[in-house]
This record gives structure tokens, C-alpha cells and sequence, in this order.
């Protein structure tokens, strides 16, 4: 078989022969049964528009952007969409860099058919001025790390990365009204792409005993089996697409029944891709938000404030602490501090009969110091006790 879209690694007879006979005992060498998906992690970069994501240990990441273009001539109302895949050799050995491979061409068609044939996309929503200006959206599907189903783990990235991406708004001015203004996103708030449905990929993998049906192969599983089919559907059933590269032929219904469980698995994915994005843009509504320094600024020169409220009652046991409106004082009164038992310190009217605090040196002789009244002098005596 032609090794599309999997790794070139040789395994030995006996490997194959181990792969085969765990998978006919409904068992699989990762732990997994044969139709269970990999544990799947989605992370969005900074950038609007970036996906990464994880299955299994198969990881890569998507980045998708937007620029003015002219449309095409039979089509003068609607934007673009065009897909472009890098396979790097660090993510596998068998991937050449330069220019794409045919692995790398087939990774891209399959995504691109999914939302294309389907109208996933709203193009109509991206033309500026019709027959002129129209937005062209590219997506760029970079491979970190293949072990095993590239296809589904690239249209779940390119998926994410479109339900993050914001476009700039744009409108018409000039005299003649066609003179087309780009807002940055300092001035309006850029527009989300209108996505209609989610066409999800999901990869079935088949071996020489017509019963072996596997879900989501892995590196090894895909240099064992004799033929692939992945199946694009979304969350309401429709099928949106289905490519079966390979020789081996398949019985109708076990094409059905792989259509029954591509469902299943289709609406599980769309779940956690929309929990994702809801979770990062709530994430992104939080840092705009502008918050106020909760502390409250106090002028000890011209207003009095109660710090620390009532004390804590011996029999009661929830805390009356609370922070008093601040009321203006005199000039001529003054903040007598108070030491309480249990540290909180109050700060009072001093009574009308005191003396006023004038400052000064001179003013202290044979007189009590003010500031004294503040410190327990209990507390400087014990550690003078502790020397000695």
C-alpha cells in the first residue's frame, strides 16, 4: 500500500504479527480499545487566530490569517479560503523540507474539502466591495509531532484557530463612497469569521482481516494497516466529505457503520473544541477589563477615620470589623491611638477636654509624649527580660 499521510517506519514481522493478533483480542499496544479515541488537549496561542493541539502525542499547530484581495471573476461576492501544510523533519524523520510532499498536498485537501464542500464558512460575510475587495482567509497547518493521524489532530487546529480568528473591521468612505478604511483594533473591535456548522475529521483504520477496524491509529498502527478512511461529518450528522486513500476494498456496511460512529465522535470533539474557545475568549474578556485600586486613601490631616472597628466579643465568634465612613475633624483636634489585646488599633476623637498637640521639642518637657500612648510598653520590656 502507498504510504499516504503516515510515517515511513519499517517494523518486523514479528511487530506486525503482535500489532494484528492484540487487535483481533480487542486490544490495542497503547491500552486502548479499537474504536477509542486519544486523550485531546487545545491551547490557543496570544494571537487571535492560533491554535495548538495535542492528541495523543501527536501535536500541531495552526495559525490562521486574513488580507484584502481582488475575488475571482465568477465569483464577486464571496471571499477566499486556501490551506497550506508544512511537515517539518523534526516531526518525523520521513518528511523532506522544501516543497510539499504528497502527504502534505492530501492533508490539506482533506480539511479543505470538509469546509469548503460544506459551506462551513460564511464567504459571503468577507466581501469588502463586491467585485474588488473581498477578504482572503489562509490557514497554515504546521506538523511538530507525528505519532499517528495527522488528519484529524490538522482539522481540529484548523478548527480552533478559525473559531479564535478576528478580522479587522472595514468600511466605505471616500466621495464616491468606494474608498475602503481598515480600523485597527485600537479604534473597533475586530469581527469574528461566521462559521455556519463544524465539520469534524475522524480517521478509521483498516487491516488484512476485513473484521479489524480500528479508530484514530497511532505511528505503528499506520504502517500495519492495509487501507484508511476518514469521514468529515458535524454535530447534526451531515456528512460533509469522505476520502478513502489505499487498495483495500470495504463492505457497505461497515461503511455505515463507521458513518454511525463518526457521529458519535463528531459531536463529542465539537463539545470540547466549543469549551475550549468559550473558555479562552471569557479569558480574553478578562484582561481588557480595566480594574480599580481597592484601597481607600486617607488624609490624616484633615479627616479622622475608625480603623478596625468593634472588637471581637469573648462569647461571639464572627469578626464586626468594618471601615467607617470618614467624617471631617478640626484642625484643633488630633488621632489618639489605642493598643487593643488582640493587635487591631482604633483611631478616636481625642475627648474635648485634652490639651492640643502643638509639635515641638520644648512642649514635651514635663509632659506625658503623645506617640507613647501608642506603644505597649509591655512588649519592649520582654525582650530586654529575654537578654538578661
Amino acid at each position: 500500500m502507498e504510504q499516504r499521510l503516515a510515517n515511513c517506519v519499517q517494523l518486523t514481522v514479528n511487530e506486525k504479527q503482535f500489532i494484528e493478533n492484540a487487535l483481533l483480542s480487542e486490544l490495542r499496544v497503547d491500552g486502548r480499545g479499537p474504536l477509542e479515541y486519544r486523550k485531546l488537549s487545545i491551547k490557543f496561542g496570544k494571537d487571535d487566530g492560533s491554535a495548538e493541539v495535542q492528541l495523543g502525542e501527536t501535536r500541531v499547530m495552526s495559525f490562521v490569517s486574513a488580507q484584502l484581495v481582488q475575488p475571482y471573476k465568477d465569483r464577486p461576492n464571496e471571499g477566499t479560503l486556501s490551506i497550506f501544510t508544512e511537515f517539518s523533519p523534526m516531526a518525523d524523520p520521513s518528511f523532506e523540507p522544501g516543497r510539499p510532499g504528497e502527504s502534505a498536498v492530501e492533508l490539506g485537501r482533506i480539511i479543505d474539502r470538509g469546509l469548503r464542500e460544506s459551506r462551513a464558512i460564511d464567504t459571503e460575510s468577507l466581501c469588502i466591495l463586491s467585485a474588488k475587495l473581498v477578504w482572503a482567509i489562509r490557514i497554515d497547518i504546521h506538523i511538530l509531532d507525528n505519532a499517528g493521524n495527522l488528519v484529524d489532530a490538522a482539522n481540529i487546529a484548523a478548527l480552533a484557530s478559525l473559531l479564535t480568528f478576528r478580522r479587522p473591521e472595514c468600511s466605505l468612505g471616500g466621495e464616491d463612497g468606494q474608498q475602503v478604511v481598515v480600523h485597527p483594533p485600537e479604534v473597533r473591535e475586530p469581527l469574528p469569521l461566521i462559521l455556519h456548522h463544524l465539520p469534524v475529521a475522524v480517521t478509521f483504520g483498516f487491516f488484512s482481516n476485513e473484521n479489524l477496524v480500528v479508530l484514530d491509529p497511532t505511528y505503528h498502527e499506520e504502517a500495519v494497516m492495509t487501507g484508511r478512511m476518514t469521514a468529515t461529518l458535524n454535530a447534526n450528522g451531515d456528512v460533509c466529505a469522505i476520502q478513502k486513500p489505499g487498495e483495500q476494498g470495504i463492505f457497505q456496511h461497515i461503511i455505515m457503520h463507521c458513518l454511525k460512529l463518526a457521529h458519535v465522535k463528531a459531536g463529542d470533539i465539537t463539545a470540547k473544541i466549543k469549551d475550549a474557545v468559550e473558555k479562552h475568549n471569557n479569558e480574553r474578556a478578562l484582561q481588557k477589563i480595566k480594574r480599580r485600586s481597592s484601597s481607600v486613601s486617607v488624609d490624616v490631616c484633615g479627616t479622622t477615620a475608625r480603623l478596625g472597628g468593634k472588637q471581637n466579643q469573648s462569647g461571639g465568634g464572627k469578626d464586626n470589623s468594618h471601615l467607617d465612613q470618614l467624617k471631617p475633624k478640626d484642625e484643633a483636634n488630633f488621632m489618639e491611638c489605642d493598643a487593643t489585646s488582640s493587635g487591631q488599633v482604633q483611631i478616636n476623637k481625642k475627648d474635648e477636654g485634652s490639651k492640643n498637640f502643638t509639635g515641638g521639642p520644648s512642649s514635651w518637657y514635663g509632659k506625658k509624649d503623645p506617640y507613647s500612648e501608642c506603644v505597649n510598653s509591655d512588649l519592649l520590656k520582654a525582650p530586654m527580660d529575654s537578654e538578661c
